[in-house]
């Protein structure tokens, strides 16, 4: 099910699965212009343990609490296997990245009725408007 930008938007508690100690990474960018703009975000990332002092965590199921919004971050066949992870939680919303994305994951994610944003970048669709 195609989920709604703004409201996901509206959702404070997020994960970012490909959170990077890179500042090149679009999963750096994301991490950080997230708690920028205020959200609670847990970085989700097994090959590092902290990223800019904050904890990194090697999973979802690692997490201290759940959160409403999983983006995703890394190769599709990853993106599967964390979509998998999310249904077992109970996770209902998950934000693909371009380039997470695939007919696999999609069709998991619509099988289990998860609301998934793809096609957009969180990064520009979540920075304040100009004005």
């Amino acid at each position: 099910m195609k989920g709604d930008l703004a409201d996901f938007l509206r959702k404070k508690r997020w994960a970012v699965v490909g959170a990077s100690r890179d500042p090149q990474k679009y999963g750096h960018r994301i991490y950080f212009q997230l708690k920028e703009l205020g959200y609670e975000v847990y970085a989700v990332n097994p090959n590092c343990h902290k990223i800019d002092g904050d904890p990194c965590y090697p999973s979802l199921s690692a997490l201290p609490v759940l959160p409403e919004v999983v983006n995703i971050v890394v190769p599709p066949q990853v993106a599967e296997q964390v979509v998998e992870e999310a249904i077992r939680l109970g996770i209902k919303q998950i934000w693909l990245q371009p380039g997470a994305e695939s007919p696999a994951v999609l069709e998991a994610a619509e099988r289990a009725g998860l609301r998934v944003v793809y096609g957009q970048c969180v990064l520009l669709a979540s920075r304040p408007e100009e004005g």
